[in-house]
């Protein structure tokens, strides 16, 4: 019971700590303040001297709170309460007094459960703590001072927007308690510094919401017109996105993955005057590469060869298996290529450089090969139509050459 409390305590403080700020799905016109007042039974149950033993029903318990709803599922409450307590028939004769403050974390777990699916006037509240305690006993002089640690459940039934009924029950464990509740100094009890005693209380009570707006925080829940509206404005902002930046909303680009910087007309789409399948941009820039190329221009070079022959490559960064933003272009231009020659396939290579394990490497390779192909798929392209081909680390290039081991991080094609 001890670590249970204690676990209980934490995980409600550090959910109210990362929540208490964060704003809901809920209009912010609603009422954040409450008085709690509770009455009812208090039961302590250990330490108690030999023969001493308390009423099963001490009628004397009261507790007052203020409360502050920071949203509808998180709160913090600042907590008083006074107990009197006393001996069973059978007992030795004693009396005694508990008083307690504490500041609790709440959570509202109606809200959370989405009770309203179901119900509009039950709720339920957990709450938790920790804080002051003194108890006098007519068995000694003075107080006995404590440390207290709370956990409780609060049901809820809503009677109007101002005020609610409640039936609560929590138990109290105390720290350093050096007097039994029956009023005597037991050795045990004093060297015992940890959770040494336990007090349970059982209440009923209301909540009082104050505030100027229609609704407390504790029954605020999800309003649907305003979902509605929010949902519609966030569909437009998407629809806005210009994912490729062309210059085109995606909502109406008919090319949403445009190569970065290629002109395109009112659809999104490149343009490409003699149909062929490539934007003219990049058209112009691969016939660049043949006359820069005079081997690769006299043999005739087509779009095909220029492909097969490593004019195309996607590459990586250090240890990464995702492509360099530039390198996007070249995987689009790959997609488009396949896109319209529907009869033919590719073999994606990937390579690694010869940084760390071979081992390590072969498998990255892999990675980046099956990364490209992936997001070639995910275009439109038939995953038959590629096969992945590993192959590990690219020995050909210094290893001791930075630049050079970036130009062998990388993928390559082959189309058959």
């Amino acid at each position: 019971m001890k670590k249970i409390i204690a676990i209980l305590s934490l995980t409600v403080f550090a959910s109210i700590t990362t929540n208490a700020q964060d704003k809901t799905e809920t209009t912010t016109d609603f009422n954040k303040w409450s008085v709690d007042l509770n009455a009812g039974l208090s039961k302590p149950t250990a330490p108690f001297s030999s023969n001493y033993y308390a009423a099963n029903t001490n009628f004397i318990h009261g507790d007052l709170g203020l409360r502050y709803m920071f949203n509808n599922k998180f709160g913090l409450k600042l907590d008083f309460g006074l107990d009197s307590f006393e001996n069973k028939s059978e007992s030795i004769e004693f009396k005694g007094m508990y008083y307690r403050t504490s500041l609790q974390g709440v959570i509202n777990l109606g809200r959370i459960m989405n009770f309203e699916d179901w119900t509009n006037t039950i709720n339920l509240q957990a709450h938790t703590g920790a804080g002051f305690s003194f108890m006098t006993n007519d068995n000694f002089d003075g107080n006995d001072d404590m440390t207290n640690f709370i956990l409780g459940l609060t049901a809820q039934f809503r009677l109007s927007n101002r005020v609610a009924l409640n039936a609560d029950f929590t138990m109290i464990n105390n720290v350093n308690q050096q007097y039994t509740f029956d009023g005597f100094e037991d050795p045990a009890v004093k060297e015992d510094r940890g959770f040494n005693s336990t007090l349970y209380n059982a209440t009923l009570g209301i909540s009082i919401y104050l505030g100027k707006n229609e609704k407390h925080a504790d029954w605020v829940t999800n309003d649907s017109k305003y979902d509605a509206l929010e949902k519609r404005v966030a569909d437009l902002e998407i629809m806005l996105n210009d994912t490729d930046k062309d210059g085109v909303a995606d909502a109406f680009d008919v090319e949403p993955n445009t190569i970065t910087g290629i002109d395109v007309d009112t659809k999104g789409r490149g343009i490409d005057m003699n149909k062929n399948g490539v934007p003219d941009q990049i058209e112009a820039y691969i016939e660049k590469m043949k006359k820069d190329n005079a081997p690769a221009a006299q043999s005739g070079t087509s779009l095909e060869e220029m492909i097969n022959g490593g004019y195309i490559n996607v590459y990586f960064d250090f240890n990464s298996s995702k492509p360099t933003a530039a390198s996007y272009d070249a995987i689009n231009f790959i997609t488009n290529y396949l896109k319209n020659n529907p009869s033919k396939s590719a073999d994606v290579y990937g390579y690694a450089d010869e940084i760390g394990d071979s081992e390590y490497n072969k498998n990255l390779s892999a990675t980046r090969a099956n990364y490209v192909k992936d997001v070639i798929t995910k275009a439109g392209v038939d995953a038959n139509r590629m096969t992945v081909k590993p192959q590990g680390e690219d020995t050909s290039v210094d290893a001791k050459s930075t630049d050079a081991r970036k130009l062998v991080r990388r993928v390559t094609f082959k189309l058959n």
